[in-house]
Protein backbone atom coordinates (compact mmCIF):
# COMPACT_ATOMS: atom_id res chain seq x y z
CA UNK A 1 0.00 0.00 0.00
CA UNK A 2 0.93 3.63 -0.52
CA UNK A 3 -0.04 5.29 2.74
CA UNK A 4 -0.25 9.04 3.38
CA UNK A 5 0.15 9.80 7.07
CA UNK A 6 -1.05 13.18 8.35
CA UNK A 7 0.10 14.36 11.76
CA UNK A 8 1.57 17.59 13.13
CA UNK A 9 4.24 15.72 15.12
CA UNK A 10 6.86 13.31 13.83
CA UNK A 11 10.54 12.42 14.21
CA UNK A 12 12.72 13.89 15.66
CA UNK A 13 9.92 14.80 18.06
CA UNK A 14 9.32 12.03 20.65
CA UNK A 15 6.14 10.39 19.37
CA UNK A 16 5.35 6.71 18.79
CA UNK A 17 4.03 7.50 15.32
CA UNK A 18 7.64 7.32 14.11
CA UNK A 19 7.88 3.67 15.13
CA UNK A 20 4.48 2.95 13.56
CA UNK A 21 5.49 4.39 10.20
CA UNK A 22 8.87 2.69 10.16
CA UNK A 23 7.29 -0.68 10.95
CA UNK A 24 4.78 -0.21 8.12
CA UNK A 25 7.77 0.36 5.81
CA UNK A 26 9.38 -2.82 7.18
CA UNK A 27 6.16 -4.64 6.28
CA UNK A 28 6.49 -3.60 2.66
CA UNK A 29 4.39 -0.45 2.47
CA UNK A 30 5.34 2.93 1.05
CA UNK A 31 4.78 5.58 3.72
CA UNK A 32 4.80 9.36 3.29
CA UNK A 33 4.27 11.63 6.30
CA UNK A 34 2.87 15.15 5.98
CA UNK A 35 4.02 16.88 9.14
CA UNK A 36 5.20 20.17 10.63
CA UNK A 37 8.56 21.60 11.64
CA UNK A 38 9.78 19.91 14.84
CA UNK A 39 9.45 22.11 17.94
CA UNK A 40 7.75 19.92 20.57
CA UNK A 41 7.87 19.93 23.60
CA UNK A 42 9.85 23.11 24.35
CA UNK A 43 8.41 25.30 21.60
CA UNK A 44 11.62 26.09 19.72
CA UNK A 45 12.57 24.71 16.30
CA UNK A 46 15.05 21.87 16.47
CA UNK A 47 18.61 22.46 15.31
CA UNK A 48 18.89 21.94 11.58
CA UNK A 49 15.32 23.05 10.84
CA UNK A 50 15.62 26.78 11.45
CA UNK A 51 16.52 27.97 7.96
CA UNK A 52 13.81 26.38 5.84
CA UNK A 53 10.04 26.53 6.20
CA UNK A 54 9.53 23.55 3.90
CA UNK A 55 11.70 20.47 3.64
CA UNK A 56 11.51 16.95 2.29
CA UNK A 57 13.66 14.20 3.73
CA UNK A 58 13.78 10.43 4.15
CA UNK A 59 14.37 8.81 7.54
CA UNK A 60 14.54 5.02 7.96
CA UNK A 61 12.63 4.49 4.73
CA UNK A 62 9.83 6.96 5.50
CA UNK A 63 9.40 9.97 3.21
CA UNK A 64 8.78 13.08 5.31
CA UNK A 65 7.19 16.20 3.82
CA UNK A 66 7.36 19.15 6.20
CA UNK A 67 5.32 22.32 5.99
CA UNK A 68 5.75 25.68 7.63
CA UNK A 69 4.78 25.68 11.31
CA UNK A 70 4.91 28.52 13.84
CA UNK A 71 6.73 27.21 16.96
CA UNK A 72 4.71 26.72 20.16
CA UNK A 73 6.96 28.96 22.31
CA UNK A 74 5.09 29.73 25.56
CA UNK A 75 1.56 30.86 26.31
CA UNK A 76 -1.90 30.21 24.89
CA UNK A 77 -1.54 32.70 22.03
CA UNK A 78 1.55 31.04 20.57
CA UNK A 79 0.16 27.56 21.09
CA UNK A 80 -2.99 28.53 19.16
CA UNK A 81 -0.84 29.95 16.34
CA UNK A 82 1.15 26.72 16.33
CA UNK A 83 -2.01 24.62 16.00
CA UNK A 84 -3.61 26.70 13.27
CA UNK A 85 -0.39 27.23 11.30
CA UNK A 86 0.10 23.50 10.78
CA UNK A 87 -3.53 22.92 9.82
CA UNK A 88 -3.43 25.81 7.34
CA UNK A 89 -0.07 25.15 5.68
CA UNK A 90 -0.45 21.36 5.68
CA UNK A 91 -3.85 21.72 4.01
CA UNK A 92 -2.28 23.84 1.28
CA UNK A 93 0.41 21.21 0.86
CA UNK A 94 -2.17 18.38 0.82
CA UNK A 95 -3.91 19.95 -2.18
CA UNK A 96 -0.67 19.69 -4.15
CA UNK A 97 0.05 16.04 -3.36
CA UNK A 98 -0.49 13.44 -6.07
CA UNK A 99 -3.44 11.06 -6.12
CA UNK A 100 -1.10 8.06 -5.87
CA UNK A 101 -1.88 7.20 -2.25
CA UNK A 102 -4.21 4.28 -1.55
CA UNK A 103 -5.35 5.37 1.90
CA UNK A 104 -4.84 8.19 4.42
CA UNK A 105 -3.95 7.60 8.07
CA UNK A 106 -4.14 10.55 10.46
CA UNK A 107 -2.65 10.28 13.93
CA UNK A 108 -4.67 12.69 16.06
CA UNK A 109 -3.01 13.82 19.25
CA UNK A 110 -3.80 17.42 20.12
CA UNK A 111 -5.39 19.45 18.60
CA UNK A 112 -8.04 17.81 16.45
CA UNK A 113 -7.36 20.34 13.66
CA UNK A 114 -4.17 18.49 12.78
CA UNK A 115 -6.39 15.97 10.99
CA UNK A 116 -8.06 18.56 8.75
CA UNK A 117 -5.43 18.27 5.97
CA UNK A 118 -6.41 14.60 5.65
CA UNK A 119 -9.97 15.70 4.85
CA UNK A 120 -8.64 18.16 2.27
CA UNK A 121 -6.79 15.32 0.53
CA UNK A 122 -9.85 13.06 0.79
CA UNK A 123 -12.09 15.64 -0.86
CA UNK A 124 -9.71 16.19 -3.76
CA UNK A 125 -8.83 12.57 -4.51
CA UNK A 126 -11.69 10.50 -3.08
CA UNK A 127 -9.54 8.46 -0.70
CA UNK A 128 -10.63 6.99 2.63
CA UNK A 129 -9.28 8.40 5.90
CA UNK A 130 -8.58 6.40 9.05
CA UNK A 131 -8.01 8.34 12.26
CA UNK A 132 -6.08 7.10 15.28
CA UNK A 133 -7.61 9.22 18.07
CA UNK A 134 -5.27 9.58 21.02
CA UNK A 135 -6.94 12.64 22.50
CA UNK A 136 -10.55 13.85 22.70
CA UNK A 137 -11.66 17.24 21.46
CA UNK A 138 -13.08 19.57 22.56
CA UNK A 139 -13.13 17.67 25.85
CA UNK A 140 -9.40 18.33 26.23
CA UNK A 141 -10.15 22.05 26.34
CA UNK A 142 -12.39 21.51 29.35
CA UNK A 143 -9.55 19.59 30.99
CA UNK A 144 -7.41 22.67 30.40
CA UNK A 145 -9.86 24.90 32.24
CA UNK A 146 -11.98 26.25 29.36
CA UNK A 147 -15.68 26.26 30.21
CA UNK A 148 -17.99 24.24 27.93
CA UNK A 149 -20.22 27.34 27.92
CA UNK A 150 -17.50 29.58 26.50
CA UNK A 151 -17.50 30.71 22.84
CA UNK A 152 -14.08 29.09 22.33
CA UNK A 153 -15.33 25.69 23.50
CA UNK A 154 -18.49 25.94 21.40
CA UNK A 155 -16.43 26.84 18.32
CA UNK A 156 -14.13 23.86 18.78
CA UNK A 157 -17.10 21.61 19.42
CA UNK A 158 -18.31 22.45 15.92
CA UNK A 159 -14.82 21.98 14.47
CA UNK A 160 -14.40 18.63 16.24
CA UNK A 161 -17.81 17.43 15.11
CA UNK A 162 -16.97 18.35 11.51
CA UNK A 163 -13.64 16.50 11.56
CA UNK A 164 -14.69 13.37 13.47
CA UNK A 165 -17.79 12.87 11.33
CA UNK A 166 -15.73 12.97 8.12
CA UNK A 167 -13.49 10.11 9.13
CA UNK A 168 -14.23 6.77 7.47
CA UNK A 169 -12.91 4.89 10.49
CA UNK A 170 -11.75 5.98 13.95
CA UNK A 171 -9.40 3.82 15.99
CA UNK A 172 -9.28 4.80 19.66
CA UNK A 173 -6.59 4.21 22.28
CA UNK A 174 -9.09 3.86 25.12
CA UNK A 175 -12.35 1.91 25.08
CA UNK A 176 -13.93 4.79 27.01
CA UNK A 177 -13.47 7.05 23.96
CA UNK A 178 -16.12 5.09 22.08
CA UNK A 179 -18.93 6.18 24.40
CA UNK A 180 -17.82 9.81 24.23
CA UNK A 181 -17.69 9.95 20.43
CA UNK A 182 -21.04 8.23 19.96
CA UNK A 183 -22.83 10.33 22.58
CA UNK A 184 -21.19 13.68 21.83
CA UNK A 185 -21.11 13.60 18.02
CA UNK A 186 -23.41 10.78 16.98
CA UNK A 187 -20.59 8.80 15.39
CA UNK A 188 -21.80 5.42 14.14
CA UNK A 189 -20.39 2.79 16.49
CA UNK A 190 -19.51 0.62 13.48
CA UNK A 191 -16.90 3.24 12.57
CA UNK A 192 -15.19 2.95 15.96
CA UNK A 193 -12.67 0.33 17.02
CA UNK A 194 -10.50 -0.01 20.13
CA UNK A 195 -6.79 -0.18 19.28
CA UNK A 196 -4.69 0.29 22.43
CA UNK A 197 -1.14 1.53 22.16
CA UNK A 198 1.87 -0.75 22.39
CA UNK A 199 5.47 -0.31 23.52
CA UNK A 200 8.63 -0.17 21.43
CA UNK A 201 10.56 -3.46 21.27
CA UNK A 202 13.56 -2.04 23.12
CA UNK A 203 11.58 -2.02 26.37
CA UNK A 204 10.84 -5.75 26.31
CA UNK A 205 14.47 -6.55 27.14
CA UNK A 206 14.74 -4.39 30.27
CA UNK A 207 16.08 -6.01 33.43
CA UNK A 208 16.19 -4.63 36.97
CA UNK A 209 19.35 -3.57 38.78
CA UNK A 210 19.03 -4.75 42.39
CA UNK A 211 20.32 -2.84 45.41
CA UNK A 212 19.05 -1.89 48.87
CA UNK A 213 17.20 1.19 47.65
CA UNK A 214 13.61 1.43 46.41
CA UNK A 215 13.95 3.26 43.10
CA UNK A 216 10.75 4.82 41.74
CA UNK A 217 10.70 6.44 38.32
CA UNK A 218 8.43 8.81 36.43
CA UNK A 219 9.24 9.05 32.71
CA UNK A 220 7.49 11.24 30.19
CA UNK A 221 6.24 14.72 29.44
CA UNK A 222 6.11 16.99 32.49
CA UNK A 223 3.05 19.14 31.89
CA UNK A 224 -0.16 20.07 33.65
CA UNK A 225 -1.93 16.87 32.61
CA UNK A 226 0.73 14.62 34.16
CA UNK A 227 0.37 16.12 37.66
CA UNK A 228 3.97 15.33 38.61
CA UNK A 229 3.52 17.59 41.63
CA UNK A 230 1.56 14.72 43.17
CA UNK A 231 4.79 12.70 43.18
CA UNK A 232 6.75 15.48 44.87
CA UNK A 233 4.06 15.89 47.52
CA UNK A 234 4.06 12.13 48.11
CA UNK A 235 7.86 12.15 48.43
CA UNK A 236 7.47 14.52 51.38
CA UNK A 237 4.99 12.17 53.05
CA UNK A 238 6.71 8.79 52.66
CA UNK A 239 8.20 7.70 55.98
CA UNK A 240 10.16 4.60 54.97
CA UNK A 241 13.91 5.02 54.34
CA UNK A 242 15.97 4.38 51.22
CA UNK A 243 13.50 5.62 48.58
CA UNK A 244 14.90 7.37 45.50
CA UNK A 245 12.65 9.33 43.16
CA UNK A 246 13.76 9.56 39.52
CA UNK A 247 12.06 12.17 37.29
CA UNK A 248 12.88 11.64 33.61
CA UNK A 249 11.56 14.02 31.00
CA UNK A 250 10.99 17.62 30.06
CA UNK A 251 8.03 19.93 29.68
CA UNK A 252 6.45 23.20 30.65
CA UNK A 253 6.04 22.31 34.33
CA UNK A 254 9.60 21.06 34.87
CA UNK A 255 10.91 24.25 36.48
CA UNK A 256 7.92 24.39 38.84
CA UNK A 257 8.46 20.75 39.81
CA UNK A 258 12.14 21.38 40.49
CA UNK A 259 11.24 24.27 42.79
CA UNK A 260 8.76 22.06 44.63
CA UNK A 261 11.44 19.41 45.10
CA UNK A 262 14.00 21.75 46.66
CA UNK A 263 15.08 20.42 50.03
CA UNK A 264 13.80 16.89 49.41
CA UNK A 265 16.50 14.26 49.50
CA UNK A 266 16.82 11.60 46.82
CA UNK A 267 14.84 13.35 44.06
CA UNK A 268 16.86 13.09 40.84
CA UNK A 269 16.05 14.97 37.63
CA UNK A 270 17.39 13.75 34.28
CA UNK A 271 15.77 16.09 31.78
CA UNK A 272 14.88 14.87 28.32
CA UNK A 273 16.50 11.53 27.43
CA UNK A 274 16.60 9.97 23.91
CA UNK A 275 14.36 6.93 23.46
CA UNK A 276 17.27 4.57 22.83
CA UNK A 277 18.72 5.43 26.26
CA UNK A 278 15.48 4.87 28.15
CA UNK A 279 15.81 1.08 28.71
CA UNK A 280 19.02 1.66 30.67
CA UNK A 281 17.14 4.09 32.92
CA UNK A 282 14.18 1.73 33.27
CA UNK A 283 16.64 -0.90 34.53
CA UNK A 284 17.26 1.29 37.59
CA UNK A 285 13.58 1.31 38.56
CA UNK A 286 11.96 -1.09 41.01
CA UNK A 287 8.60 0.41 40.01
CA UNK A 288 7.30 3.04 37.61
CA UNK A 289 5.15 6.00 38.61
CA UNK A 290 2.13 7.09 36.57
CA UNK A 291 0.25 10.22 37.61
CA UNK A 292 -2.52 12.21 35.93
CA UNK A 293 -4.53 15.29 36.86
CA UNK A 294 -8.01 14.84 38.28
CA UNK A 295 -10.38 15.48 35.41
CA UNK A 296 -13.32 13.53 33.96
CA UNK A 297 -11.90 13.73 30.44
CA UNK A 298 -8.34 12.78 31.39
CA UNK A 299 -9.79 9.79 33.24
CA UNK A 300 -10.94 8.38 29.88
CA UNK A 301 -7.37 8.09 28.62
CA UNK A 302 -4.78 5.37 29.02
CA UNK A 303 -1.36 7.00 28.52
CA UNK A 304 1.07 5.04 26.37
CA UNK A 305 3.59 4.94 29.20
CA UNK A 306 1.41 2.31 30.90
CA UNK A 307 2.07 -0.12 28.04
CA UNK A 308 5.76 0.78 28.11
CA UNK A 309 6.02 0.04 31.83
CA UNK A 310 4.26 -3.28 31.33
CA UNK A 311 6.46 -4.24 28.37
CA UNK A 312 9.47 -3.71 30.61
CA UNK A 313 7.92 -6.00 33.24
CA UNK A 314 7.78 -3.22 35.81
CA UNK A 315 5.33 -2.83 38.68
CA UNK A 316 3.29 0.37 38.41
CA UNK A 317 2.35 2.74 41.22
CA UNK A 318 -0.28 5.19 39.99
CA UNK A 319 -2.33 8.16 41.07
CA UNK A 320 -4.91 8.28 38.29
CA UNK A 321 -8.62 7.76 37.73
CA UNK A 322 -10.73 5.93 35.17
CA UNK A 323 -9.10 3.82 32.47
CA UNK A 324 -5.61 3.97 33.98
CA UNK A 325 -6.83 3.05 37.46
CA UNK A 326 -8.95 0.20 36.09
CA UNK A 327 -6.17 -1.22 33.88
CA UNK A 328 -3.61 -1.38 36.69
CA UNK A 329 -6.16 -2.91 39.03
CA UNK A 330 -7.21 -5.54 36.48
CA UNK A 331 -3.61 -6.39 35.66
CA UNK A 332 -2.71 -6.78 39.35
CA UNK A 333 0.61 -5.22 38.46
CA UNK A 334 0.87 -2.62 41.19
CA UNK A 335 -1.12 -0.16 43.23
CA UNK A 336 -3.52 2.52 41.99
CA UNK A 337 -4.90 5.43 43.97
CA UNK A 338 -7.11 8.41 43.01
CA UNK A 339 -5.66 11.17 40.87
CA UNK A 340 -3.86 14.00 42.70
CA UNK A 341 -4.13 12.18 46.05
CA UNK A 342 -0.56 12.51 47.32
CA UNK A 343 -1.34 10.91 50.66
CA UNK A 344 -2.80 7.82 48.97
CA UNK A 345 0.17 7.68 46.58
CA UNK A 346 2.57 7.78 49.52
CA UNK A 347 0.60 4.94 51.09
CA UNK A 348 0.88 2.94 47.87
CA UNK A 349 4.66 3.40 47.91
CA UNK A 350 4.87 2.11 51.47
CA UNK A 351 2.63 -0.83 50.57
CA UNK A 352 4.82 -1.60 47.57
CA UNK A 353 7.88 -1.73 49.82
CA UNK A 354 6.37 -4.79 51.54
CA UNK A 355 4.98 -6.43 48.39
CA UNK A 356 6.38 -9.11 46.09
CA UNK A 357 7.83 -6.87 43.38
CA UNK A 358 8.82 -9.84 41.20
CA UNK A 359 5.24 -11.12 41.07
CA UNK A 360 3.88 -7.65 40.29
CA UNK A 361 6.41 -7.29 37.48
CA UNK A 362 5.49 -10.70 36.09
CA UNK A 363 1.80 -9.76 36.16
CA UNK A 364 2.65 -6.55 34.35
CA UNK A 365 4.47 -8.32 31.52
CA UNK A 366 1.78 -11.01 31.20
CA UNK A 367 -0.94 -8.38 30.86
CA UNK A 368 1.08 -6.54 28.23
CA UNK A 369 1.62 -9.69 26.17
CA UNK A 370 -2.08 -10.55 26.29
CA UNK A 371 -3.55 -7.10 25.61
CA UNK A 372 -0.93 -4.69 24.26
CA UNK A 373 1.50 -6.63 22.09
CA UNK A 374 3.15 -4.83 19.20
CA UNK A 375 2.34 -7.61 16.74
CA UNK A 376 -1.35 -7.52 17.59
CA UNK A 377 -1.40 -3.74 17.10
CA UNK A 378 0.03 -3.96 13.60
CA UNK A 379 -2.20 -6.85 12.57
CA UNK A 380 -5.26 -4.75 13.44
CA UNK A 381 -3.86 -1.58 11.87
CA UNK A 382 -2.86 -3.29 8.61
CA UNK A 383 -6.26 -4.97 8.39
CA UNK A 384 -7.97 -1.60 8.81
CA UNK A 385 -5.74 0.09 6.23
CA UNK A 386 -6.40 -2.72 3.75
CA UNK A 387 -10.15 -2.51 4.29
CA UNK A 388 -10.26 1.18 3.41
CA UNK A 389 -7.75 1.16 0.57
CA UNK A 390 -8.91 2.80 -2.66
CA UNK A 391 -6.87 1.81 -5.73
Amino acid sequence: MRILVVCQHYWPEPFRLTDICEELVNRGHHVTVLTGMPNYPMGELYEGYKKSANTTEVHNGVEIIRCRTIPRKTGTFWRALNYFSYSFFASRKAKKLSADFDVVFTNQTSPVMMSYPAIVYKKKHGKKVIMYAMDLWPASLAAGGISPKSPVYKLFHKVSRYIYRRMDSILVTSSMFIHYLTEEFGINQNKLKHLPQYAEDIFTEVTTIKDNTIDLMFAGNIGTTQSVETIIKAAKLVTIPNVRWHIVGDGRELDNIKRMAEGIENVIFYGRVPLEQMPALYAKADAMLVTLMKDPVISLTLPGKVQTCMAAGKPIIAAADGETYDTITQAKCGFASPAEDAEALAGSVETFAKADANQLGENSLNYFQKHFSRNNFFEILESELNEYTVH
